[in-house]
């Protein structure tokens, strides 16, 4: 359960100036506590004046590693320990490429940077494959979604949103009759939450779907096998039904 620990820092923050929607901090919380103390890697895409680099690394502990990556050569200035800054585009494949040749196991990533949709898209697709098998992946400022001057609009098809929702296809492909074909994305991802501001992924290698029977046990009940009492897949579900009625009679 949640300390509220990004809450006290953001909140009582005397070091490096930090700008952050007040609603965002209970979302970082949800789905970033199950990494404290456990060594993560974090990339945030955006560096600014550097105060949620800090914020991330006092947050997550101190064998975290913290990479940021910001245009502005500037930004360099905000490196210390555990916290490492590239200067470059984000969605360079040359950059990204190199940091995860630093960094082969990174397990969160923050999008926080141009909120341009172009960059927000191509940042995605040069990054989730390569995201560690639990990692998250979180996009904010979404409401630039909306906004043409950052290359968005309602229902643009340019639009991070409109491409987030195509994603939400591509999870359900199974069910899909061949429309969406199951992809690594697909295998790999276990949620999308929407927030107001921010799209969370979250990753876990998926299992085969299967469609099973439970109910409580009756005295009348005939000895069924195995297979029919425990792994009744949805193919066998119409037989299963009409020979348990037969039985009843």
């Amino acid at each position: 359960m949640s300390d509220g620990y990004i809450h006290k820092y953001f909140l009582n923050n005397s070091q490096q100036y930090m700008q952050k929607w007040i609603h965002y901090l209970n979302i970082y919380e949800k789905h970033l506590e199950r990494f404290r103390g456990k060594s993560p890697v974090m990339i945030e895409i955006g560096v600014f004046q550097g105060g949620s680099l800090k914020m991330w690394k006092d947050y997550l502990g101190e064998t975290s590693k913290i990479v940021g990556i910001d245009i502005d050569p500037k930004c360099k200035k905000f490196e210390e320990e555990g916290i490492e800054i590239y200067i470059g585009n984000q969605s360079d494949p040359k950059l990204i490429n190199q940091i995860f040749s630093n960094y082969p196991k990174i397990d969160i990533i923050l999008d926080d940077g141009s909120h341009k949709m172009k960059d927000m898209r191509e940042s995605f697709n040069l990054i989730y494959n390569h995201l560690s098998k639990e990692g998250v992946y979180l996009i904010e400022d979404t409401h630039t979604c909306y906004d043409k001057n950052y290359g968005g609009g309602y229902k643009d098809p340019n639009s991070f949103i409109e491409f987030a929702k195509n994603k939400v296809d591509e999870l359900h492909a199974h069910h899909t009759n061949g429309l969406f074909k199951v992809s690594p994305f697909t295998c790999s991802t276990q949620s999308i939450t929407y927030y107001d501001g921010i799209i969370v992924f979250e990753k876990k290698a998926q299992g085969t779907r299967n469609d099973l029977i439970t109910e409580g046990m009756q005295e009348t009940d005939m000895p069924y096998s195995i297979k029919s009492n425990f792994a009744v897949k949805r193919k066998d579900k119409k037989k299963f039904i009409e020979q348990k009625e037969m039985d009843e009679k």
